[in-house]
């Protein structure tokens, strides 16, 4: 998985939405700062921490998709699409 931009996103407002391959519904994008990156102890998940403990993951399996400031994860398995983006 490719997380380069992510890590230069570290201390910076993104926001961020996690959206379901059904389209039906979109997520709002939320508004956080990423506060640190790392891979989970199993080696199976990217973990993305906006702050000490709270932190989504995404399996490390999922395609990764870089267009501008916009970093998009697809997971297949659980057809869940992660978008993070710049803001500003």
């Amino acid at each position: 998985m490719n997380f380069e931009l992510l890590e230069g996103l570290i201390q910076s407002p993104v926001e961020v939405s996690i959206q379901d391959d059904e389209g039906e519904e979109r997520a709002p994008f939320v508004r956080i700062e990423i506060r640190k990156i790392e891979i989970c102890p199993d080696q199976t998940h990217l973990r993305i921490y906006f702050d000490q403990r709270k932190f989504f993951a995404i399996p490390l399996e999922s395609k990764v998709e870089i267009v501008g400031d916009t970093w998009t994860a697809t997971d297949v398995c659980n057809k869940l699409t992660y978008v993070i983006r710049k803001v500003g």
